[in-house]
C-alpha cells in the first residue's frame, strides 16, 4: 500500500507546486506524470533489498527463474517510469506499464490467496488489491 499511498502524496504535492507557480506542474497530467514515476520507482526499490525474497515468493510456481522475473519487472517499472517523464516517450510508457500491471497481477492474487507478507507486512486482500491494481492503471494510462 505504500506505492499507493506515495502516489496520492506525490500527486498532491505536485499539483502544489503547479498552484504555486511551478509551471512544469501548472496541468494535472505532468503531477500525474511525475506522481507515477514517484509510485514505480518506489516499488522497483522493492525488487532489490530486504524485501525481494518476499516478492520472489509472489511469483506463481508455474513461471521458472522467479528471480529472474522480480528483476526483470523491477526494471521495467524503472524504464517505465523514466519513459512516462519524456514527452516523446510518455504515451507508449503508459501503455507497456498498463500491460505489466496487468501481467503482474496473478503473482497479487496468489499473495493475497495464501496471505503472503512483504517486508513483514501482509499483503491487502484480494478486493483491495484488485482495486488499487486498477487505481495503478487508470493512474499510468492517464500519465501517458
Amino acid at each position: 500500500m505504500i506505492p499507493f499511498y506515495a502516489l496520492i502524496a506525490s500527486f498532491l504535492l505536485f499539483r502544489m507546486l503547479g498552484l504555486i507557480g511551478v509551471a512544469h506542474f501548472a496541468g494535472w497530467q505532468t503531477s500525474l506524470q511525475a506522481a507515477s514515476a514517484v509510485m514505480l520507482l518506489l516499488g522497483a526499490s522493492a525488487h532489490w533489498g530486504s524485501k525481494r525474497a518476499d516478492l520472489i515468493r509472489m511469483v506463481p510456481k508455474t513461471f521458472p527463474r522467479p528471480g529472474l522475473i522480480v528483476t526483470l519487472t523491477g526494471l521495467l517499472e524503472i524504464a517505465g517510469a523514466i519513459g512516462l517523464l519524456l514527452p516523446a516517450t510518455s504515451r507508449a510508457a503508459s501503455i507497456g506499464l498498463a500491460l505489466l500491471l496487468a501481467a503482474m497481477f496473478p503473482a497479487n492474487v496468489l499473495a493475497a490467496r495464501e496471505r503472503l507478507t512483504i517486508g513483514g507486512r501482509p499483503v491487502p486482500k484480494l478486493l483491495t488489491r484488485t482495486l488499487v491494481q486498477l487505481f495503478f492503471i487508470v493512474a499510468v494510462l492517464l500519465a501517458g
